[in-house]
């Protein structure tokens, strides 16, 4: 009989890498990040030097590269239309709807590189721990609620800040609103949505770095989550500088603000671009 599956050290009560004997001797290896962006489980046979992927059916792979280029494009559209809102917003003629608007088209897209993300964790193939190393697909699915697992919370998260964002986005087109109120139904979703997005961002290096904030400098998948907490960084600053001041009706720095947000949506924009080269 094979061993216990053995949980990733220092990933607290999260699974992100499982290894398992297989009964010819040989150990099969199952990895979060690995098996929702490239449907692959690396097996090394009995007396092998080097493992080898062994991938999921057709029905997977099909699924999570078009998942995975649907997220992937959303937040390339979403920061580019981001970053043009952001320097209108700094250059431009100064029309706050002009720039709402762009940021509004942006959100929708951010929404949508959410919600993709969240279904490929939820699509994604299962390992069969303790028996042959192999991945099996199951029925499409719309929908789970499985918070023990990093992957699906990380994304979750994501998707929820996003729909945080669509809220602050929305009531940015509210006119006549006084200093408190801009402040209550603009910035302070502005916010809660940055948080989500660190919160996010966090797990998903926990996800990729097996319980530690570090990940290999050759790893693909860990220079798209670096650049993507660093776009959540920069829209956190940019959020804090875009507080109104109750005594004069200001921002706290219109240009931190500005540039802060430009700087975020480009890094979601890189990342995207990166992310279209993880797939299998």
């Amino acid at each position: 009989m094979g061993q216990p599956e053995q949980r990733a050290k220092g990933a607290g009560p999260f699974t992100t890498r499982l290894s398992w004997h297989l009964p010819d001797g040989g150990t099969a290896v199952w990895e979060s990040r690995l098996a929702r962006r490239r449907g692959v489980l690396a097996v090394r046979p009995h007396g092998a030097a080097a493992a080898r992927h062994i991938r999921a059916d057709a029905v997977s792979i099909t699924r999570l590269r078009r998942l995975n280029t649907i997220a992937a494009l959303a937040f390339v559209i979403g920061g580019a239309l981001f970053a043009a809102g952001a320097a209108e917003a700094q250059f431009g003629s100064g029309d706050a709807t002009e720039s709402a608007s762009i940021y509004f088209a942006g959100g929708l897209f951010f929404t949508t590189g959410g919600y993709a993300s969240l279904l490929q964790v939820i699509n994604a193939p299962r390992h069969i721990p303790g028996g042959e190393g192999r991945l099996i697909t199951h029925r499409w699915r719309w929908w789970s609620y499985e918070p023990t697992r990093v992957d699906w919370l990380s994304t979750f998260v994501l998707f929820a800040g996003t729909l945080v964002f669509a809220v602050d986005l929305l009531d940015s087109f509210l006119e006549g609103l006084t200093v408190q109120q801009v402040n209550r139904l603009i910035w302070a979703p502005d916010v809660i949505g940055c948080v989500l997005f660190l919160l996010s961002g966090h797990l998903a290096f926990i996800e990729i770095g097996h319980g530690r904030l570090w990940v290999r400098p050759h790893n693909l998948g860990g220079w798209i989550v670096t650049v993507n907490q660093v776009g959540s960084v920069s829209f956190m600053v940019a959020a804090l500088a875009a507080y109104t001041r109750p005594a004069t009706g200001s921002l706290v720095n219109a240009d931190i603000a500005n540039w802060g947000t430009l700087t975020g949506a480009l890094c979601f924009s890189v990342a995207g671009i990166l992310q279209l080269g993880e797939h299998s």
